[in-house]
């Protein structure tokens, strides 16, 4: 299963906000113990990669997506990446991946379980 992460969305969910560079560092550690996929997806540039695609490691995939929101590349991608889990709290992006979306996981749920993790 492919983890698609709304990096915005996650890093604010809580406060403080978990710093861009962390939340990559927790979902590269959190694939691997968790034997996943995870393309995490930041609006404009993200941490260490700009605008574009860079994969880290075997499991982690970071995005950036320039001009277009998240939302809409997250919506454009999760069709052919199935099974798809996506983890947002935004009610209107989870609407528009609809049926693309094997699982969906808020994204301070996910938060709580990356900084709980050993």
């Amino acid at each position: 299963m492919v983890v698609l992460v709304d990096a915005r969305n996650v890093l604010r969910s809580q406060w403080p906000n978990i710093p861009e560079k962390r939340l990559v560092e927790l979902c590269a550690a959190w694939a691997a113990r968790n034997a996943r996929q995870v393309l995490v997806v930041f609006d404009g540039a993200a941490p260490g990669v700009g605008v574009g695609t860079e994969e880290l490691d075997e499991h982690t995939t970071v995005v950036g997506t320039g001009a277009e929101s998240a939302d809409d590349w997250l919506v454009r991608h999760a069709p052919g990446l199935a099974p798809v889990q996506l983890v947002t709290s935004d009610r209107e992006l989870r609407g528009r991946v609809g049926a693309s979306a094997d699982t969906v996981t808020g994204g301070g749920r996910f938060a709580r379980e990356l900084q709980e993790a050993p």
